[in-house]
């Protein structure tokens, strides 16, 4: 049987990733289904956020540094109280706390305490490499590695809800932040410790969750849609 030669089709598409995907997934999904050639993506979610994935194809993905360095925005949620090893409601609980003392005027009060430049540590489940190991990997084995802080800015936080001990909020911050760790560093700065129990990405540089499709629309897609839906070729 005669091989099909894959499509050197150039673009970017924005996807409304789903729960319990990967990013890597997202883009399998979408490569397989129209037999690209070369594909990527713009900035790792975890499985248990959603939102924004912002995808590069052929050509385009020579714009993925440019793009991953772009400003975000994310809609989220944290648990104050209830610490876990992973700094979100996946992990092991690690610490409990009382929030007896912790009221709405306090939680907006360390918001502000959080905007500007801060050094942030990434966390052991992230995406960056040691030795050739993306410390989730090393995480998975149980082995923890020290980690330098990194410089990041918060630019704002928008408190949405406080119904205690549940704060929801967004954030719109610069790359390498992670949102998980903002949410363990607010909880410190309480008193009481925090995890984030939910991430939407709603942003992306100047990329909108808005624009975006659903990976079950893609699926329902013909090759002359997936060009179409292409917001830069």
């Amino acid at each position: 049987m005669e091989r099909i030669p894959p499509n050197d089709i150039s673009g970017i598409l924005l996807v409304d990733k789903p729960q319990d995907w990967t990013s890597q997934d997202a883009v399998s999904c979408i490569k397989h289904r129209f037999h690209l050639k070369k594909a990527g993506h713009c900035g790792t979610l975890d499985p248990m956020a959603t939102g924004l994935l912002v995808l590069l194809f052929g050509k385009c993905t020579k714009l993925q540094d440019s793009l991953m360095a772009k400003d975000k925005v994310y809609r989220a949620s944290m648990r104050l109280g209830i610490e876990t090893d992973t700094e979100d409601a996946t992990g092991n609980v690690v610490a409990e706390h009382s929030i007896e003392e912790i009221d709405e005027k306090a939680v907006r009060k360390s918001a502000q305490s959080l905007i500007g430049e801060l050094m942030q540590v990434p966390p052991m489940v992230s995406a960056i490499k040691r030795n050739g190991k993306k410390l989730y990997e090393l995480a998975r084995k149980g082995i923890t590695v020290e980690r330098e802080p990194r410089k990041i800015s918060i630019f704002s936080i928008e408190i949405e809800r406080i119904s205690l001990p549940d704060v929801d909020f967004t954030v719109h911050c610069s790359k390498g932040t992670y949102v998980r760790t903002l949410c363990a560093d607010w909880g410190r700065a309480l008193g009481c410790g925090a995890n984030m129990t939910a991430l939407r990405r709603i942003r992306s540089g100047e990329h909108s969750v808005e624009n975006a499709y659903t990976i079950e629309t893609i699926k329902g897609w013909e090759l002359p849609q997936f060009q179409e839906a292409l917001v830069e070729k």
